[in-house]
């Protein structure tokens, strides 16, 4: 039987957050999707998910049909009460969640354990952003003048045209992650969406440490899915995420690059949800 998919917004601040929802379980799992992406990257789950859950998918700021008039700040705060005003609308009487974040959206599904990791009954991450601290991010988003700078470049990206293909013909960086932010760089719209939403996002940080701990005390289980061809965010750092949490997190490597939500995965994806 076909599941009918719902596109709904909600009201918060001055804002209009949108968001999709399917399914009538008494299970709950979160979808928070990556840079460029939107909640749409999750609806072809609908029809794979089993009848004992839910999913709610959001649009994050600056992304999809979410309207967000907070100016360049998006806090945990902020995030667990769009979460909480949405489960308390259409899922009433659930406490606890599932959380299924992709790249950009890894990094907030770390966040969101490391803040109500009682409230978490499964973490699953798909090629996560947040493992590891990125050099380039940390400098564009964590200092007044590194900021600065961003946008600048972002108004005026021609010396770091130059500066790319340096690092790319050195050896610094490698082919993928040259012609990703090649992309990325040559398009006025994306630089703007690019430094709008890495400003926005900056005080999500998650201590990996402190949620490592977390995932031992509360029995979380994790479950890591990276593409074996992925040389954005590479399947190593997942296996040094494992270390010490071996006994509650799995770690999977699909025969794709980057983009692991595509229909193809749906399968694994699933399990990696129920098991």
């Amino acid at each position: 039987m076909s599941v009918i998919m719902h596109s709904a917004f909600i009201a918060y601040k001055s804002s209009k957050i949108h968001y999709i929802f399917f399914g009538a379980g008494k299970k709950l799992l979160l979808c928070l999707h990556g840079y460029n992406g939107s909640c749409f990257s999750f609806n072809f789950l609908q029809n794979d998910l089993p009848e004992e859950y839910s999913l709610v998918a959001l649009d994050l700021p600056f992304h999809g049909k979410t309207i967000w008039n907070e100016g360049l700040l998006f806090e945990m705060s902020d995030l667990l009460a769009i979460i909480e005003k949405i489960t308390i609308h259409h899922f009433p009487g659930i406490k606890k969640y599932l959380i299924m974040g992709f790249s950009m959206g890894g990094r907030l599904a770390l966040s969101i354990l490391q803040h109500i990791p009682q409230r978490i009954e499964r973490l699953i991450l798909l090629a996560p952003d947040g493992l590891k601290v990125n050099a380039w991010y940390w400098l564009a988003t964590q200092s007044l003048a590194g900021n600065k700078l961003f946008d600048f470049t972002m108004n005026n990206p021609r010396w770091f045209f130059y500066l790319l293909r340096f690092a790319y013909k050195a050896g610094i960086i490698n082919h993928s992650v040259f012609k990703f932010s090649e992309y990325y760089i040559q398009n006025e719209p994306f630089r703007r969406q690019l430094y709008e939403t890495w400003t926005c996002m900056r005080k999500f940080k998650p201590a990996i440490p402190a949620i490592k701990r977390s995932i031992r005390k509360y029995d979380i289980k994790t479950r890591l899915l990276y593409g074996q061809y992925d040389r954005i965010i590479v399947h190593s750092r997942g296996a040094i995420f494992r270390k010490g949490i071996e006994a509650h997190c799995d770690l999977k490597i699909l025969d794709c690059g980057h983009q692991v939500l595509q229909h193809r995965n749906a399968a694994v994806i699933v399990s990696a949800v129920q098991l």
